[in-house]
């Protein structure tokens, strides 16, 4: 039995949480800073994901057997190394492994160095380098800023005036230093699905798929969001294209950080585009994603500390997943005007009615009154998710869910995994 102290306060560690909690080796769980809803799985702790002296000394005080992190910011700067060499078993990539989200730069040079499938970039730090590039692509290219911008810092332009105003604003500092270098890429087509990988340095184990819904409104239009839904598994990659990704794309990267000294530990996000050529990388992330961690792990079946340790252990070649077979779909409630400016604090009502046998509702952006009130404290608030005897079920399990739920002051995408 395990004291386990987990990393975040969003949807995705709720969800991590509500794994964490259920596994037959945890005995406490402490989370920091967690949130209200958190409060109910865990003990809670009053310590942000950002504060590494405050994290590495929160450690030391409650000596855990696992830490595990959640959010990527904690992981890049490099809260797995400290807390290794203070001696504590950590859940996640050192800060030279988690370049791959840090920088899209990296990213693509290591998959050029490797042989992995992507398209074609060009990493630019000025204007006059951003203008040539977009002109190299006809205008219709992708731009992103190259350092962590909260999902946020990608703009898919259509013609060469939406990419030079995208370059523009993030040199000018739109997203912080995270754009002072940016990336011109070429614009690919195909459906998108996400596919995770434990990774222990040497070997890599299949860890779920799933498709997300990027975009804020129905039909895939408006502006880029960290996700407003997603569908598990991806409906199009099929058993032989999930075992191609894992050969042509996991394997090699994985051996190739090894190579290279920065061995990769933890759990691998690989963001495809399935083109008519075949699967290309869009990104790599260095960690569960939101909202994909609220539609894969209520389908996880086996023990997901267990799979922890042995990722940490170097055991994953020993290690075998069980899934549930049934799909499942999530829905998010955003407050209105995400991604943009939105207000805090309407109330939200029926959400602890909402779940059931086939619902969950994971927090991603909520406060609990001391009456009970829930209130919305964020821009993605609720993630809503359906579990169904195919996608069909899975949809409306959870858009029934999202019926129960009196908020005014939300809204969501009517057409997740609708296609």
């Amino acid at each position: 039995m395990m004291k386990i102290l987990l990393i975040g306060s969003g949807g995705r560690e709720h969800a991590l949480a509500w794994a964490i909690s259920g596994s037959a080796l945890t005995e406490t769980l402490l989370i920091a800073p967690g949130s209200d809803a958190m409060a109910a799985l865990g003990r809670c702790m009053d310590v942000a994901a950002d504060d590494l002296d405050g994290l590495l000394a929160l450690a030391e005080a409650e000596q855990p057997d696992l830490v595990v992190v959640g959010p990527e910011a904690p992981l890049v700067a490099g809260l797995v190394d400290r807390l290794t060499v203070a001696g504590f078993a950590a859940f996640g990539p050192s800060a030279a492994a988690a370049r791959l989200e840090g920088s899209k730069a990296f990213a693509r040079e290591a998959c050029a160095r490797f042989g992995i499938h992507q398209p074609g970039f060009t990493i630019c730090h000025d204007m006059d380098t951003a203008r040539a590039a977009i002109a190299a692509t006809g205008g219709a290219c992708v731009i992103k800023a190259d350092g962590l911008a909260a999902g946020k810092g990608v703009v898919v332009a259509e013609d060469a005036e939406e990419a030079m105003t995208a370059a523009a604003d993030m040199l000018k500092g739109r997203f912080g230093d995270a754009g002072a270098t940016l990336l011109v890429e070429e614009r690919i087509t195909g459906p998108e699905a996400s596919l995770f990988a434990l990774v222990d340095g040497a070997d890599v184990l299949f860890m779920g798929s799933a498709q997300d819904h990027k975009r804020a409104y129905d039909g895939d239009k408006g502006p880029n969001t960290g996700g407003m839904g997603a569908v598990s598994p991806a409906p199009r990659l099929d058993v032989a294209l999930q075992a191609q990704v894992m050969e042509e794309i996991v394997s090699p990267l994985a051996r190739g950080m090894a190579d290279e000294a920065m061995p990769y530990r933890g759990i691998l996000y690989v963001g495809l585009m399935l083109t008519d050529t075949g699967a290309q990388v869009i990104e790599f992330n260095c960690r569960l994603g939101d909202p994909e961690a609220q539609v894969i792990l209520p389908r996880l079946r086996s023990d997901f500390v267990a799979a922890m340790l042995a990722t940490i252990e170097g055991t994953l070649g020993h290690v075998s997943l069980r899934w549930d077979e049934r799909s499942a779909v999530t829905v998010v409630m955003a407050a209105k005007g995400y991604p943009g400016s939105y207000e805090k604090g309407s109330v939200i009502a029926g959400a602890e009615t909402a779940a059931g046998d086939d619902v969950m509702l994971f927090h991603a952006g909520t406060k609990i009154d001391a009456d009970g009130t829930l209130r919305a404290h964020g821009g993605r608030v609720l993630a809503v998710t359906g579990l169904g005897r195919d996608v069909g079920a899975a949809r409306g399990a959870a858009y029934g869910a999202v019926d129960k739920i009196g908020w005014p002051g939300g809204f969501c995408r009517r057409d997740i995994a609708a296609e």
